[in-house]
């Protein structure tokens, strides 16, 4: 008998059919029932379990299980039901069917055997995700928003082309397998699509621009997708490219200097996921077991601080409609929950011993550095301390603390906090018992994180950025203002490109229609009558037959002179 084979991601893309049917009041329900459905089904698959379809001349792989894709399965689908009980008081029907499909693609992309299906569900993330930056409903949102799709348009059509490339190269193969590092231009196409989601500076811009813009509940689910969904084709794809582990470092470093630059506290949960993406693209371009373990582990706690961090900053802008620092503090008495909870994500970004992001990210560093990479690995634990800095230093201190501007919060649904709860326990437990997470990385992990060596050195990182915290924190003071990014390159030439290729053009071909109206208009007026007497005033201005008509002496004369020239020619040919 066979075994029938459900991808995970259809009970979320079924979901999001099924949910503009029911009652508005069961519909965030039935969003996380949904979830918990596609989680179920990512722990019923087992290893090697596959669901293949003949579709024209292409075998499709929808489905194809194993341990790296179930650990992104897991927390892809733990995630979407966490996102939903966060947005449990939302009635926004648009917003919970995109977000379902947003989550389907990202699930879809991970169990995806076959170049087709992933492109396919790579786009309906595109598509969903910018749904939930448009769902905010204003100028900047709708700006945002656009900008972010050419993005994803960009990064699709790149993969696209690499897709054509590789099946005419493999004879209409698309499976999905490892690339030998600089195997072929299809690969690099693909990589170079890929790298747009993965926010690789410089191609990060849209992240820091459209995740702050989105809705309140839109950008956790936007903080779990779109980048980690990435990490999983580059680990898929691109092991042991060596390119991917400065682009990787560079990611780090770049991240935190903008991040404690920024004033949005959303902005710098976005640099944040920049910086953190990198160290995980630097595990994967490290291509060792230790350094996919890393890279995948870290993608795993990554996705539940930082869900977590923007759930918290997201509370705050939902009961007191501010998003800078410049305008918020002391909110720490009246909201001490929302701090606390706050704070356990902090200290998971950090690192600090006991949480998730310490039996994480110190993987990926200890990679590097038993691979012989010690600049990757000291650049990295460099970015650490910023990140410290700025997450777990500089937003909680200059929006729970720091002087009190008057603000008086509204009360927050219950729901959000109960989802932050959730979140938070997991983050705890998988710091305490990091045999928990380590069971599900893909290879053996034979790696301890409470070592000796290990926690000698973050506690002095630690100490000494809570040292300089202090002693600069009237230079990190927030200022309102614009921070400049690599997306100044693409706008400051924009009014001349816009002059160049869409006024200039739209001015030719309007010019190119006046004159074609202008040539048909006068042949109308010529096949009328032929004679040009009458044009002067317009063939109706006076115009009679037998007066404007040409005489038979005209006629005659002018076919003399026609038979004239043919003679003359004739006569020329024959000599």
């Amino acid at each position: 008998m066979t075994e029938i084979v459900i991808p995970p991601g259809a009970a979320l893309w079924a979901g999001a059919l099924i949910l503009p049917l029911l009652r508005r009041r069961v519909r965030a329900a039935a969003f996380v029932f949904f979830s918990l459905a596609s989680l179920a089904l990512v722990f019923a698959l087992p290893d090697g379990a596959r669901c293949d379809v003949r579709f024209l001349d292409q075998t499709l792989i929808l489905c194809r299980a194993d341990a790296l894709s179930r650990l992104f399965g897991i927390i892809f689908a733990f995630i979407a039901a966490a996102g939903g009980l966060y947005a449990l008081h939302l009635r926004d029907t648009g917003q919970q069917c995109a977000a379902l499909l947003y989550a389907g693609g990202a699930l879809g992309a991970v169990y995806a055997g076959d170049f087709f299906t992933f492109f396919v569900c790579w786009e309906a993330m595109a598509a969903a995700s910018t749904f939930l930056v448009w769902a905010a409903r204003n100028r900047e949102a709708r700006r945002a928003g656009f900008r972010y799709l050419l993005y994803h348009l960009f990064g699709g059509g790149l993969l696209l082309l690499g897709i054509f490339f590789l099946g005419a190269q493999n004879g209409g193969g698309l499976e999905i397998s490892a690339f030998a590092p600089g195997s072929s231009a299809a690969a690099w196409l693909i990589l170079l699509g890929v790298a747009v989601n993965a926010a690789v500076v410089p191609l990060h811009t849209w992240l820091p621009d459209a995740y702050p813009r989105a809705t309140v509940t839109g950008a956790v689910f936007l903080s779990a997708f779109t980048t980690k969904a990435a990490v999983y084709a580059l680990a898929r794809m691109f092991p042991g490219w060596d390119v991917l582990i400065w682009a990787g470092v560079a990611m780090t470093l770049y991240g935190v200097v903008y991040a404690v630059l920024s004033d949005d506290i959303r902005g710098i949960l976005a640099y944040h996921i920049v910086s953190q993406v990198g160290f995980m693209v630097a595990g994967v371009g490290l291509g060792t077991e230790m350094g996919l373990n890393g890279a995948t582990a870290h993608a795993f706690s990554h996705i539940l601080y930082k869900a977590l961090l923007f759930m918290a900053a997201g509370l705050v802008l939902h009961t007191t409609g501010r998003r800078n620092l410049s305008e918020l503090g002391g909110l720490g008495k009246r909201q001490p929950a929302a701090l606390i909870l706050y704070m356990i994500a902090a200290f998971s970004i950090s690192g600090v011993p006991f949480f998730n992001g310490f039996i994480s990210k110190s993987i990926t560093v200890s990679a590097a550095g038993e691979a012989g990479r010690q600049a990757a690995a000291l650049l990295m634990l460099l970015a650490s301390v910023g990140t410290f800095l700025s997450v777990g230093l500089k937003l909680p201190v200059f929006t729970w603390f720091s002087r009190d501007r008057g603000l008086k919060p509204e009360r927050a649904p219950w729901n959000m906090y109960l989802a932050m709860g959730v979140t938070a326990a997991v983050c705890i437990l998988h710091g305490i018992k990091p045999g928990l997470l380590y069971r599900w990385l893909p290879y053996a992990a034979d790696y301890h994180p409470y070592s000796r060596v290990h926690l000698s050195e973050t506690v002095q990182l630690l100490v000494l950025t809570l040292a300089a915290f202090w002693m600069c924190r009237r230079l990190l003071e927030p200022h309102a203002g614009t921070v400049l990014d690599f997306d100044w390159f693409f706008r400051r030439p924009a009014a001349f490109f816009r002059f160049l290729f869409v006024d200039t053009t739209g001015r030719f071909f309007d010019g190119t229609a006046r004159a074609s109206l202008a040539a048909v208009r006068g042949l109308a007026a010529l096949s009328r009558n032929p004679y040009p007497a009458p044009a002067r005033g317009g063939v109706e201005a006076g115009y009679a037959q037998d007066r404007h008509r040409p005489s038979t002496r005209t006629l005659v004369s002018i076919i003399l002179a026609v038979f004239s020239v043919l003679a003359a020619l004739a006569l020329l040919a024959v000599r």
